[in-house]
């Protein structure tokens, strides 16, 4: 009976968490939608000219690395859900997570060089990439850290994935 209990208590765990992976993308995705219309130079500009700005593109092209992460991170769930966290599908997802949070770090700090060499090059009055940079070192960092965090549960996942086999294979 507590064997059952725990089993549904995990899988609600796991449906929740899901939830919020699929919550944080679709929020993600607004934000992308939405932003551009709103903030820096592109609010004097018409919609064409808005989503083809090379800034904005560029955005758009680094956070499919996000994207892929939140699914990967969604299948682990679901992994995770029908006990099967203990496969070599596991530990894909997290190698691709962690490679996922890599790209994206580099991609940000790319665009931050950018930014902070392009306003050397000729600044503006209105232009001040001071927030635009702190914002990238934070999200680096955050990448970094969940970068790390893949990599350490990967490598333990492997481990535990080749004893298993190791295991299965004496019985």
């Amino acid at each position: 009976m507590n064997n059952l209990k725990a089993l549904s208590m995990k899988r609600s765990s796991t449906i929740f968490l899901q939830v919020v992976i699929v919550l944080i993308g679709i929020v993600a995705l607004a934000i992308m939608i939405r932003f551009p219309l709103t903030e820096g130079r592109a609010t004097n500009l018409d919609l064409f000219s808005i989503y083809f700005d090379p800034f904005i593109v560029y955005g758009y092209l680094a956070s499919i690395a996000f994207f892929v992460a939140l699914y990967q991170a969604f299948k682990l769930l679901g992994y995770i859900g029908q006990n099967k966290v203990f496969s070599l599908n596991s530990v894909k997802a997290l190698r691709t997570i962690q490679y996922c949070a890599t790209t994206l770090s580099i991609l940000i700090v790319m665009a931050a060089l950018y930014i902070r060499i392009s306003y050397g090059i000729s600044p503006t009055e209105d232009d001040d990439p001071a927030g635009f940079i702190a914002i990238s070192i934070v999200t680096t960092f955050i990448s970094i850290v969940i970068a790390t965090a893949a990599a350490v549960f990967e490598r333990t996942l492997q481990s535990a994935v080749e004893l298993k086999s190791e295991n299965d294979l004496t019985v």
